[in-house]
């Protein structure tokens, strides 16, 4: 069993090396992922009807949706990126090295800044600018301090780090 792969309006994914799709991990359309990224179990990355482009090192965990608005906002992921279980990350521009928790939303047009959190359960509404280096939380999400140095190397680099060596166990067998 494979990564439901499909083509759609005549754009099929493009992948870069060294890519983990799970299994029951959906990639449809316009979407243009770089090296050494995952998208694990029923996680959906649908570029139907606007574009996705994700940079190299991102995980796009369990359950977690990556869509657009239809000719209004594409998606942009950047570099060592992590999208937590169940997120939703819809029409935005979300900067390198972010982690965005579980459960959490972005909507159309918000941009988050490198080195950012968007706290597990955060709602980051439309048109939202984060700075870089901002922890962000609740809903609506507010800035609530500065990503410390600890919480930069410990979560967000950590995090991506390891989802890069959880899909080499998943190549290996």
């Amino acid at each position: 069993m494979a990564a439901l792969i499909r083509s759609v309006r005549g754009c099929t994914p493009r992948f870069g090396p060294d890519v983990f799709l799970a299994e029951t991990a959906v990639v449809i359309g316009d979407v243009v992922m770089g090296a050494q990224c995952s998208v694990w179990y029923n996680a959906v990355v649908r570029g139907d009807v606007n574009s996705i482009r994700i940079g190299d090192r991102v995980n796009v965990q369990d359950g977690a949706v990556l869509h657009c608005t239809f000719e209004k906002c594409g998606l942009i992921i950047g570099n060592d990126v992590s999208i937590g279980h169940n997120a939703i990350v819809h029409g935005c521009t979300v900067e390198d090295k972010v982690l965005i928790g579980m459960g959490a939303i972005v909507m159309d047009q918000a941009v988050i800044g490198t080195g950012s959190v968007i706290a597990a359960g955060a709602v980051v509404t439309q048109n939202t600018i984060v700075p870089p280096g901002s922890l962000m939380a609740g809903v609506p999400a507010k800035r609530i301090g500065a990503v410390s140095r600890d919480l930069s190397e410990g979560e967000i680099e950590r995090i991506a780090r390891n989802y890069i060596r959880y899909a080499g166990w998943f190549k290996e067998g």
